[in-house]
């Protein structure tokens, strides 16, 4: 009965954490992404980058305020609500490409993987990547 009981209240998983993002062309781990949840949205933020020859690299292709601003500490994702058991309405900005897109998000396994995806429009035209929780 103790352990139905304390299933029951047991918190279903979010996307709030530490999460590695994995390079497109090598599938090597490419940066630290933390999530948090501000007001019922999420917003991540990079905290490390992992795979780069340059030791504190700029978003160069960014416009704006983001210009040649360190990627460490850069917010790149925003905006992103529950949707039931899926997460929409947010924004990811690519630093490699300069470019922000519409994002979706699913958590698979338990809570463990979160497939992130980019778009322009809708769903359709876009790509996925597939974060692994760090923490």
């Amino acid at each position: 009965m103790l352990a139905w009981t304390g299933a029951a209240w047991a918190q279903a998983p979010t996307p709030a954490g530490l999460w590695t993002t994995f390079s497109d062309s090598t599938g090597k781990p490419e940066a630290l992404v933390r999530i948090e949840e501000r007001d019922g949205e999420f917003v991540g933020t990079v905290v490390k980058v992992l795979s780069t020859t340059a030791p504190n690299p700029v978003c160069d292709l960014c416009e704006g305020e983001l210009r040649n601003r360190p990627v460490v500490g850069m917010t790149i994702l925003r905006g992103l609500r529950s949707l039931g058991g899926e997460y929409g309405g947010g924004t990811i900005l690519d630093p490699d490409e300069g470019r922000t897109y519409r994002c979706s998000a699913r958590l698979l396994d338990g809570g463990r993987t979160l497939e992130v995806r980019g778009y322009v429009g809708i769903s359709l035209f876009g790509r996925t990547q597939t974060w692994a929780r760090a923490d």
